[in-house]
């Protein structure tokens, strides 16, 4: 019987939490589909700092040592204390009598003597943590002592008899609060009770379910009566606000918020909170105020952390935002909130209140332009000059592709750029260079972006330019600025920046010119205000864009016909050829200028650089003429020489060069080695493999670790011939 009872009560006990739970679904269903909440802590908002109840516990043992069934029924008086900085955690002090009477009362007289009464006291903590306004749950442990007393044990003087009894527990609880002040609960517990004297057969666990109820000291926040109103908000306007921006608003304000307590007493812990629904995951957190003191104002700066949902914005959408602003007064929690509305524009718009916002527009990331970039370096590899500096046969490279899709500067009717950069709240559109790159026709911020963006999605570092009504790109040619005759031989049309040479282009220009003729006007218009640089300035891309990310992107296929590549390709390599013949026409000039060997030996060794070997042949012919022994000039012949393959011609010179090292006995320098080397070359070249492998062993005591780069030439004639019959065979 006292089994079948247990299992009772434990199946009454799991109805009851499964209803509770079900029920807190329901409220949080109801309650979040008719208020938008934003992190409400519960526990906090609803905290109550005394709580008193009554509680009736019906209790069943796990095991008896004893023939008689008793019931034991319990009441309980209790109060609880939440603690404001952690209200989860309830200390609690229980005051109760337990009520041990047997099942047939009055039939057997051994049940009655052992009924008992215990008085007894606890002292325990609960964790109560609440889902909703209406539903908590939780747990707790207690210890406690206890009296108890058996008025009929003592058989033969009938004097009742006392025993000290040692209590401990723990139990979890449900509770329904039916308003703020008032609680109804399940409190299912097991029980262990221990009696310091021999009467002892009620030693150990029960089981016990109980019901309570409980009032709460406090106000229900939720009353209007309750409500608290410390805070006073000042005038807040928000400006338009634009997607291209979403990573700036969130390290820079949108605006300034104006705070006043209006009590007459300090109030403490001031959050506020920024939120627009729709577009941030959660709300956007601002600077908070520990104390805010009687009429005492604070201005605060207004934060967004805008989501990627405000790329998808089309055109001007009116938007409105919430500040929620949370506090103390006087240890009740006050929460007010202010709406504010404004017009949220589109990723291609924005003001030019700063010229740097122009680096959002600048996505090198976007795998639409990677590719066409790809397409476009793959188009012109045949007709690459080594001895050209990269970044700027690149930079022509993506201009001339551009050129072959039809790309053309076109102005902007609505909005253009001169006009939008005289007036900053003036709202301009800027085009993302994939859009205009299928599009194919953009004014010059357009351009300057999409042209940019090629460059930086192949490792450019570029640049912006503005001046008066325009802005247009440069790029880092890398170049050390002191070698910039490399780049062009006229020094205005490269610009130093921080030691290195860029390259200025007027972009707008594209479809209409070739790449020089807008390289020439790039560098005039920035060199037209160098005598009032106020009116210019280049702005690094990827400096700006620390402070202006590049917008997001929904990246899909552009559909874009690339154009043919032989055309591509025909461009560069004429326009390459014009560069070089230009570079080395400056050589060419200071050499006849100066008629000086080391004139025409620059100009012998720049033209190697550029693969022009006729013309290098010529140049060191010259510097030798002016000076037969002038061993720079008669090396770097040898060297086209051999590069010609004219290995007897570049021997010959190579042991004139040799002689002289050794008469003057120069043999230690690392050019002698060189020297040794370039023998041994020139014998491996002419089949003479015995004379070589000798010129090898000579550079092996001169400088091992350079032979080591071409080992075969140790090979002696036997050894030759041998590895000569396998690769025949």
């Amino acid at each position: 019987m006292q089994s079948s009872r247990f299992k009772q009560l434990i199946l009454i006990v799991l109805m009851l939490l499964q209803g509770a739970f079900l029920c807190a679904q329901e409220l949080n269903t109801a309650t979040t589909g008719a208020t938008r909440i934003y992190g409400i802590n519960y526990n906090e908002k609803y905290r109550s700092p005394l709580a008193i109840g009554l509680e009736y516990q019906s209790l069943t043992p796990f095991s008896i040592s004893y023939e008689e069934e008793f019931s034991f029924n319990d009441f309980n008086l209790n109060s609880k204390y939440s603690f404001k900085s952690i209200p989860q955690i309830q200390p609690y002090l229980g005051l109760g009598i337990q009520l041990a009477t047997p099942l047939r009362a009055g039939v057997s007289v051994e049940a009655e003597r052992f009924s008992h009464t215990t008085y007894y006291g606890v002292l325990g903590t609960s964790y109560i943590h609440k889902f909703n306004k209406q539903l908590e749950m939780g747990g707790d442990v207690f210890l406690g002592i206890g009296q108890a007393v058996y008025p009929n044990v003592d058989q033969v003087t009938g004097d009742p008899r006392g025993t000290l009894e040692f209590l401990a527990g723990a139990g979890g609880s449900a509770a329904f609060n039916m308003t703020y002040n008032f609680s109804l609960s399940v409190h299912p517990s097991i029980r262990y009770a221990r009696s310091f004297s021999a009467l002892d057969m009620f030693n150990g666990f029960s089981f016990g379910l109980g019901f309570a109820g409980h009032y709460r000291v406090g106000t229900d926040p939720d009353d209007p009566r309750a409500e608290i109103k410390s805070i006073r908000f000042g005038e807040f306007e928000l400006p338009p606000l634009f997607a291209s921006m979403q990573s700036y608003y969130s390290k820079n304000p949108i605006g300034q918020l104006e705070l006043t307590n209006t009590e007459k007493f300090p109030i403490h812990d001031v959050t506020i909170q920024f939120m627009q629904a729709g577009f941030m995951d959660a709300p956007t957190k601002e600077d908070s105020i520990a104390e805010l003191g009687p009429g005492e104002s604070a201005t605060i700066d207004i934060y967004a952390a805008y989501n990627q949902e405000v790329f998808a914005i089309e055109g001007i959408s009116p938007l409105t935002a919430e500040v929620m602003v949370n506090y103390s007064a006087r240890g009740n929690a006050g929460s007010q909130v202010m709406t504010v509305s404004y017009d949220l524009y589109d990723k291609e718009s924005l003001t030019w209140d700063d010229d740097r916002k122009m680096a959002a527009y600048i996505t090198p990331a976007d795998s639409a332009l990677r590719n066409y970039a790809s397409f476009v370096r793959q188009s012109a590899r045949d007709v690459v000059n080594p001895g050209l500096n990269e970044s700027l046969q690149v930079a022509l490279q993506m201009y001339y592709g551009l050129t072959e899709i039809g790309c053309i500067y076109q102005k902007d009717p609505t909005s253009p750029f001169d006009a939008a950069q005289e007036n900053p709240m003036v709202i301009d559109k800027v085009s993302l260079p994939r859009n205009t790159l299928k599009r194919g026709t953009g004014d010059c911020d357009d351009l300057t972006a999409l042209y940019c963006s090629l460059l930086e999605s192949v490792g450019i570092e570029t640049s912006f330019i503005t001046t008066p009504g325009h802005i247009y790109a440069a790029f880092n040619t890398r170049e050390d600025a002191r070698n910039y005759q490399q780049i062009h031989p006229d020094k205005s049309k490269t610009l130093n920046i921080d030691g290195e040479l860029w390259v200025p282009v007027e972009i707008t220009l594209i479809g209409t010119s070739g790449f020089s003729e807008a390289w020439d006007v790039g560098a005039g218009e920035f060199n037209k205000y160098e005598d009032d640089t106020e009116k210019r300035a280049l702005y690094r891309t990827r400096e700006a864009q620390q402070v202006f990310r590049p917008v997001g992107l929904k990246e899909t296929d552009l559909g874009l016909q690339y154009g043919e590549k032989t055309v591509i390709a025909r461009a560069v390599s004429k326009e390459t050829s014009q560069l070089v013949n230009k570079i080395i026409a400056y050589y060419d000039q200071v050499a006849r200028e100066k008629d000086s060997k080391s004139g025409y030996n620059s100009l012998g060794t720049v033209c190697t650089q550029f693969g022009e070997y006729n013309r290098a042949e010529q140049a060191f012919n010259y510097a030798l003429a002016l000076d037969r022994n002038y061993l720079p000039s008669k090396v770097n012949l040898a060297n086209i020489m051999f590069i010609k393959g004219q290995y007897q011609n570049a021997l010959r010179l190579y042991h004139n060069v040799e002689q002289d090292y050794l008469s003057r006995s120069r043999t230690s320098s690392a050019a002698f080695s060189r020297i040794v080397l370039n023998i041994s070359r020139c014998y491996y070249e002419l089949e003479n493999f015995d004379k070589s492998a000798d010129y090898a062993n000579q550079l092996n005591e001169l400088d091992p670790a350079l032979l080591r780069e071409y080992s075969y030439l140790k090979e002696d004639g036997a050894t030759a011939a041998r590895v000569e019959g396998k690769v025949e065979s």
